[in-house]
């Protein structure tokens, strides 16, 4: 790390997609040391400004400008699975360099390679062992290893290259609670700049201060998740105190208005009539007629000028209350009834060597299957979709089922999402995949974007809707760690959407507070095969190290 001040800044900041769709427009930030969490709703641009700041997009409009190093960890992570765990860390040279100099080999290029860097495998294993990663040997393949760990391995690069700015992006996706616990201490005593994108509340509770991105501009927040969640339910009572208050004072002044109306029109007929019976001389009726009109006009004038303004505090107490849109997820009538059988699985094994023996689904079970990284939860829920083969063992599904991976690459990216949901129901209308997709936040222009160009929890929502407008509906549901690209308020939906769910459920997930929220009836444990286990079990069994 350099010794220079540290911070990141944004001036003027503007970024918009190839097709036009604009993202960011006229951000100015700045972030100085300490761990900032940056939140907001999906689709506001955070992992779009993390991008930016990293250098990985090229504004628009504006700059960015960083003193110190930079590292950067994408929320959708591809390693090159033929990669050596020593290449993603990227010490490979020098230990070549190093290999060849105990070996004998006095070449110049080798001492020049390894400089002053004599215990680099040390530092590395040293690191590893930091992340829970130290069984993984630094000549394995990326390959080798699970999701999760590939997530660990990218940090630990980040870790041993020492940047003075540190960008995560939903780094505990993926991760069970044993990994997600070494992220927390990492983050914990970091240094320098830190800044990261998540929904996990226990990863915000971490943070020094929020950063909310919101509508377009930022706001901050001392202090963890919980005293911003405080702040803004603040911000947010005294707003809606004042959208009363504004919206009390249209009425009066409406009220006003009215009232005023009525006194003038009987002045003109009190008037009129005064000069019909000619209570008083023409001259003098026709001076007052022409007075009662301009008295009424001005009088009229001032109401309404009352009025519009009292209509313009009320807009803009209504724009300072948040309306977070939220996916409406309505799922297909699909009861299963109790006793009916949904899925049989006979002395299974899986095609990376996990052993799942027997496993039985009857009725609207609602089944939460958990482990470690690598235990071969994604393996075994790909392999009752029908998308893998057992190595040995038979399994049958007899039900229709659904099955949402966890790298949601169901959808073409070259495709635009109305044309992705189509695919999946051929037999439906235009209108009525539209009207689906409005469900999910995807009106008018924002359905005929490219699947290429969405954010995270955007191509979550697409990939959700094709698969609950797919034909025939389905009656059992796979779902492999669904809240990993979710902002909060549409995690909350999704709960409520599967709590009224009445087919059957089997969920992989680390989020365990997620998985208690669903009411499931049975947990599942996959280590060594499938054991019954409990919430309490899980959270001593994954907290421990091996």
């Amino acid at each position: 790390m350099s010794h220079q001040p540290v911070f990141l800044s944004t001036s003027a900041l503007s970024f918009a997609w190839p097709d036009g769709t604009g993202v960011l427009d006229d951000l100015t930030v700045s972030v100085g040391p300490g761990r900032t969490g940056l939140v907001g709703p999906n689709g506001s641009g955070k992992s779009t400004l993390l991008r930016l700041l990293a250098g990985e997009l090229t504004p628009t409009g504006g700059a960015v400008r960083t003193a110190g190093e930079v590292g950067y960890l994408p929320q959708d992570l591809v390693l090159d699975t033929g990669r050596r765990v020593d290449e993603i860390l990227g010490i490979d040279r020098k230990r070549a360099a190093l290999h060849a100099i105990e070996a004998g080999d006095p070449a110049e290029e080798h001492f020049a390679a390894v400089g002053d860097d004599w215990d680099v495998e040390e530092r590395a294993r040293a690191v590893l062992d930091q992340l829970g990663l130290g069984s993984i040997g630094l000549d394995r393949t990326v390959g080798e290893v699970s999701g999760g760990e590939s997530v660990l391995l990218r940090l630990a690069a980040l870790l041993l290259a020492r940047p003075d700015v540190l960008l995560l992006d939903e780094p505990t996706n993926n991760l069970d609670l044993y990994a997600r616990s070494r992220l927390y201490e990492t983050v914990e005593g970091w240094p320098g700049v830190l800044v990261v994108v998540s929904h996990d509340r226990e990863l915000l509770e971490r943070v020094d201060r929020i950063a909310d991105l919101h509508e377009g501009g930022v706001s901050w927040y001392g202090g963890p998740w919980s005293a911003y969640r405080e702040a803004l339910a603040a911000e947010q009572e005294a707003a809606e105190r004042t959208v009363r208050a504004a919206e009390a004072d249209v009425r009066r002044q409406r009220r006003e208005l009215s009232d005023a109306r009525v006194r003038l029109a009987r002045r003109r007929r009190y008037a009129q009539k005064s000069f019909e019976n000619k209570v008083v001389p023409k001259v003098v009726a026709n001076t007052r007629r022409s007075s009662a009109q301009v008295s009424a006009g001005k009088h009229r004038g001032l109401h309404e000028e009352r009025l519009a303004e009292a209509r313009e505090r009320l807009e803009v107490a209504v724009e300072a209350v948040r309306d977070e849109d939220e996916i409406r997820v309505e799922l297909p009538s699909t009861s299963v009834p109790p006793g009916r059988g949904v899925l049989l699985l006979r002395d299974v094994e899986l095609r990376h060597g996990a052993r799942v023996g027997g496993f039985e689904v009857r009725g609207p079970e609602r089944i939460a299957l958990v482990g470690r990284n690598g235990a071969g939860k994604t393996t075994l829920l790909r392999t009752v979709a029908g998308e893998l083969e057992p190595a040995r063992g038979e399994m049958e599904a007899q039900v229709p089922l659904r099955f949402l991976p966890q790298r949601l690459d169901l959808l073409d990216d070259a495709l635009s999402v109305v044309e992705n949901v189509a695919r999946f129901a051929p037999a439906a209308t235009g209108n009525a995949v539209r009207a689906r997709l409005a469900r999910f936040l995807f009106r008018g222009a924002r359905a005929d974007r490219p699947v290429g160009a969405l954010s995270g929890g955007e191509r979550f929502r697409a990939t959700l809707a094709a698969l609950l407008l797919a034909e025939p509906a389905p009656r059992l549901l796979l779902l492999d760690e669904p809240t990993n690209s979710l902002d909060m308020a549409s995690v909350r939906k999704l709960t409520a959407a599967l709590d009224a769910y009445e087919g059957a459920l089997v969920v992989a997930s680390h989020d365990l507070g997620f998985l208690e929220s669903l009411g499931i009836t049975r947990w599942l444990l996959l280590d060594d095969g499938l054991r019954p286990t409990t919430p309490e079990e899980l959270r001593e069994v994954l907290s421990t190290v091996e």
